[in-house]
This record gives structure tokens, sequence and C-alpha cells, in this order.
């Protein structure tokens, strides 16, 4: 029973620190919910629901793993492929919202207002009207490359942790491990978001919001990279 206490500590450990060491868990909602000018609501929901993917595809394999008798060492194996294969899926999306992010700039570089008094009376409210670019994206493509992302993102430091209560022939004692670990790291992932998107609302950038989408595209970019070749 000690031994298990001490597992629920570790998980709980475990599953801050790797959700704080690991920025992939929360600089590309920040940085898209500013861009993509989500709701605080929004942006909670789209980071819970990427964390129940994150958590519960490693928590499938690692209990499905340990049924069939696949040995620790193949599973972490398997886990460290999924990690490569996201970092690889997170480069090309960062590619690919840059190239977006550059499209936008183009497409707002040349956008501007006349003076009121230039602008006849009938239509002088229409060019206040909110902009493409002041109104929240109400596309469901980018949540749900997130959540693909996400899913495919392995927990590498949870299959260890299931080995001890597998052993001990407690479904109980996984399972309570595997939520310990999973409420850890989504709760981490939504303070820092939270925060992070009210960090980023306090900063004015009214005057570059054309940057801000291959801003948030290069971030997303080099996020891939530490990824991939720093073993952030």
């Amino acid at each position: 029973m000690k031994e298990l206490y001490l597992l629920y500590v570790s998980a709980a450990s475990l599953g801050f620190v790797h959700t704080i060491l690991g920025p992939d868990h929360y600089l590309p909602f920040i940085v898209l919910s500013k861009a993509r000018k989500w709701s605080n609501k929004k942006t909670m929901w789209i980071t819970f629901f990427s964390g129940i993917g994150h958590v519960g595809s490693s928590v499938i394999i690692g209990m499905l793993g340990i049924a069939l008798g696949i040995s620790l060492k193949k599973l972490e194996y398997f886990e460290s492929f999924r990690g490569e294969l996201v970092g690889w899926m997170l480069l090309v999306f960062g590619v690919l919202y840059t190239i977006y992010g550059i499209y936008k700039y183009l497409k707002n570089s040349h956008h501007f207002h006349l003076p009121d008094f230039l602008v006849p009376k009938k239509i002088r409210g229409l060019q206040h009207l909110p902009t493409e670019e002041q109104k929240e994206d109400n596309t469901r493509l980018t949540p749900w490359i997130l959540f693909l992302i996400f899913v495919f993102g392995p927990c590498e430091v949870l299959i260890p942790m299931l080995i001890f209560p597998a052993y001990e022939n407690s479904t109980f004692g996984m399972l309570t491990v595997a939520l310990i670990f999973g409420i850890a790291t989504i709760s981490t992932m939504m303070v820092i978001v939270y925060f992070g998107t009210k960090g980023m609302s306090l900063i004015k950038l009214k005057k570059h919001e054309k940057y801000l989408h291959l801003f948030a595209g290069i971030l997303i970019l080099i996020t891939a990279l530490g990824i991939l070749f720093l073993g952030l």
C-alpha cells in the first residue's frame, strides 16, 4: 500500500513536471488563441479535450500493451516513435501555419480606412464594422488539428508507472495512477494556457495584428524543432 501511495505522488509530480518542461503542451494554444481571437472559454475547452486525447491515448496503449504481455522496452520504443511522429506533425503544422500567416499579412498589409469626413454619411458606419481580422475565428479545422496532434503525442513517463500495479494485479491501482497523472497533466496545461492567454490579452497589439498569424506559425515551428532536435 505504501508503494502504491508513493506511485500516486510520483504520478502527480511527473504529470506536472513533464507538462511544464514541454512547451508544446501549452504554447500552441496560447499563440493560436491570440491569433485566431478565441474566447477564454473556447480556448479552455480546446485545451481540455486535447489534454484528454494526449493522456488517454497513452493510457489505452499502456493498458493494452500490458494486457497483451508486450514488454516495457517495446512499449517505450513505441512511445518514443510516437514522440518523433508528433514532432514532425507539429513541424508540418507550423510550416503550413507560417505560410498562412504570410498570406494573411500580405492580404491585410494594404488594408486601410478612409477618414470619416471623406466617406458619405450613408456608408460611414460600414467601414467600422468588424473586419475578418477583428472577428473571432469560428472554423473547426484548427482545433481538430491540435486535438489530432495531441492524440498522437505520447506521455512517455506514464507507461512505466502502470507496470507496478499491473504486476500486483491491481486494476484499481492502474486506473488510479492513470487518473492522477491525467488530472495533473491536464490541469497544469489549462492553468498555464489560462494565465498565458490572460497575459497575452494585456499586450496591446492593435497595430501589429496583421503579424499575429505569422508569429503563431513561427512559434509553433520553433516548438516543433525543439521537440525534434532538442528533446523538449
